[in-house]
């Protein structure tokens, strides 16, 4: 297949796309920290198959055509074997163009998503609605009595698809959805939508709305008052990098849903973390919500891939990394499901308390329940050939 480029001994080169500038660069700087550190670490133990792993790290710089060019850079001057990265729906899709439909290479993407992706050469490492939506609106609903749900959100794929799922499941489980709205990501005027939110008697704001939109939006809900009479507040990816942008009062008792979060206390978790905050001081932390978790992940399980298939012949690693374990991870080990290019892992509710995000339901092993490989076209409208999913967790 074109792009395998297997010559003996030469370094393994190794894209990754991480917005180190623009709205979501407290994601991407620690995306890029990630990629270092996990290279790094291969480096030092040997590399893999005895060759040393050369990082090209480049900035989306959290626009898409930007992301594009530099994913044809990636593949056409710098001929990298694997390429990572993206956080947006739409940079993914910006650099599947360039990277997977013209240059034929193996594109992992990192970022927990609306799922769907169903490419031979696209790997996806991070949650899907089937691990986020599907256990967390029912259980909140038991938790809360909470039956209407607001869907104040950013207009782009991932919104429209994850909110389509609120919908159904919240539905099937006896919830309404009493409105839906769809802004620009600039737009940082809500006083009308938190308006009509308060007015429609909703209980529960499903957010979907994204940075540089998110902090104001957060902000006028904080000041309508609407956690104070009872409202509560989901963000599937929110996480503690999120937690830095506002102040703690705007998102007190927020839910998330996650496949890891810094209260998660297993020891492997808890040792990964103080490394990279020894590495990396600072605000970009090593969190989920920022696909950090994703690309640990996605490098670990490529890594496993390769040594596997004793070859960085691309047919080969895909066929290794269809069935990829790693034994230890953030939040604990993670498996591809063979023939979903998604992996089955631990998942987490976790709550926001004084600026930090308490576990408050640890989910245990959920399977994404993606499209299977080779039958696209034949999915369900859930874009999964397996069994439609228990709505019900």
């Amino acid at each position: 297949m074109e792009g395998s480029m297997t010559s003996a001994g030469r370094p393994i080169k190794v894209g990754v796309i991480a917005d180190q500038t623009g709205a979501l660069s407290f994601m991407g700087i620690a995306g890029a920290n990630v990629a270092k550190m996990v290279i790094d670490d291969i480096n030092a133990k040997g590399g893999i198959l005895g060759r040393r792993i050369d990082l090209y790290l480049e900035d989306g710089a959290t626009t898409d055509s930007v992301a594009a060019t530099k994913a044809a850079k990636l593949v056409q001057e710098d001929e990298v074997d694997v390429i990572f990265g993206g956080i947006f729906s739409s940079t993914r899709q910006a650099i599947k163009g360039p990277a997977v439909v013209e240059g034929k290479r193996l594109y992992i993407y990192p970022e927990q998503y609306e799922g769907q992706e169903c490419d031979p050469l696209i790997f996806c490492t991070g949650p899907v609605p089937a691990q986020q939506v599907e256990p967390l609106i029912p259980w909140l609903m038991r938790q809360t009595e909470a039956t209407k749900f607001y869907l104040p959100s950013a207009d782009y794929i991932w919104p429209h698809t994850m909110n389509k799922r609120v919908g159904q499941v919240a539905t099937a489980n006896g919830g309404a959805i009493v409105g839906e709205e769809y802004f620009p990501l600039d737009h940082t005027d809500y006083r009308e939508t938190i308006d009509k939110i308060i007015s429609s008697g909703a209980e529960v704001v499903f957010n979907t709305i994204v940075p540089p939109g998110l902090t104001p939006f957060l902000e006028q809900l904080y000041d309508s008052g609407f956690t104070k009479r009872g409202g509560h507040i989901v963000c599937t990816y929110f996480d503690e990098n999120f937690l830095n942008l506002v102040p703690a009062a705007h998102v007190e008792g927020l839910y998330s849903c996650l496949d890891y979060y810094q209260n998660v206390s297993d020891p492997f978790s808890g040792e990964l973390i103080d490394r990279y905050d020894r590495l990396y001081p600072g605000d970009a932390k090593f969190t989920s919500g920022s696909g950090c978790t994703g690309l640990y992940r996605g490098l670990k399980l490529w890594e496993a891939a390769v040594e596997e298939a004793g070859s960085l012949e691309q047919d080969e690693v895909i066929r290794a990394l269809d069935h990829a374990k790693i034994a230890e991870g953030p939040g604990g080990p993670a498996e591809m499901v063979p023939g979903q290019h998604h992996v089955r892992m631990n998942m987490y509710i976790a709550q926001a308390n004084n600026g930090q995000f308490k576990v408050v339901e640890n989910l245990g092993v959920i399977d994404p329940k993606e499209c299977v490989q080779g039958n696209v076209g034949q999915e369900t409208g859930s874009g999964s050939l397996l069994p439609d999913p228990v709505l019900t967790a």
